[in-house]
């Protein structure tokens, strides 16, 4: 009797034991976290990502591009810093323009030494340098164009003009000794004869008879005229 029982006892908690068994195998599948894999990502994220990568690839080569752009062309102007004559190392000299009359600032004064004449003052405008030539001014009068000839020997030396540098030159309109002459109250003047935009400046009353000028000098003293 004991041994059935013992027996039947046996297969109930064989029963019981696979049932546990069965139950905390479920258990730890069904709560296990699922592993995760690049092929578990979805189409449309990967597709995303590339789309990102190119649009950022393509605003990288505007960039540059639009950079580029603004770079100067040497050919249409670029910096004036960096124009001039290669001076054989690398290194740029320079070129320095001849003057025109509209890159002056003019002035003039009347003096009395020599009888009296008129003294032209120039200076170069404001960030402006140039090169008065070896010549004399061009200096004419009246509506006839009278021109007026050398007070001195030979040609002088070239004057560059830059800030506060003048160049002077002196001007005696009436060289004759009689009576006539022409009664006028300006001069015209300009860079040499094929000057385009000479200026009239205003002298007062003078009478004009076989004109001379001198050659640009660096000091007024040196600019009295002599005939």
């Amino acid at each position: 009797m004991f041994g059935k029982r013992r027996k039947a006892f046996l297969v109930s908690a064989a029963l019981v034991g696979g049932t546990l068994l069965m139950t905390a195998c479920q258990d730890t599948e069904d709560g296990a976290a699922p592993s995760a894999s690049a092929t578990d990502v979805p189409a449309a994220d990967v597709s995303g990502a590339d789309a990102a990568g190119a649009d950022a690839s393509k605003g990288a080569d505007k960039g540059t591009e639009q950079g580029a752009s603004k770079e100067p062309d040497a050919k249409d102007g670029g910096s004036a810093e960096g124009s001039g004559a290669d001076a054989g190392d690398g290194t740029k000299v320079p070129v320095q323009q001849a003057c025109g009359a509209n890159d002056i600032s003019w002035s003039t004064r009347s003096e009395s030494q020599a009888g009296g004449y008129i003294l032209i003052m120039a200076k170069a405008k404001q960030g402006i340098t140039c090169i008065l030539p070896a010549a004399l001014p061009t200096v004419a009068f009246g509506s006839d164009g009278t021109e007026a000839g050398p007070a001195e020997q030979s040609v002088g030396d070239a004057v560059t003009l830059s800030g506060a540098t003048t160049a002077y030159a002196g001007v005696n309109p009436k060289t004759t000794d009689t009576d006539g002459g022409k009664e006028l109250d300006s001069i015209i003047v300009g860079v040499g004869n094929e000057d385009p935009d000479p200026v009239s400046l205003e002298v007062g009353t003078i009478t004009v008879d076989k004109p001379v000028v001198t050659n640009w000098h660096t000091a007024p003293a040196d600019a009295v005229p002599s005939a």
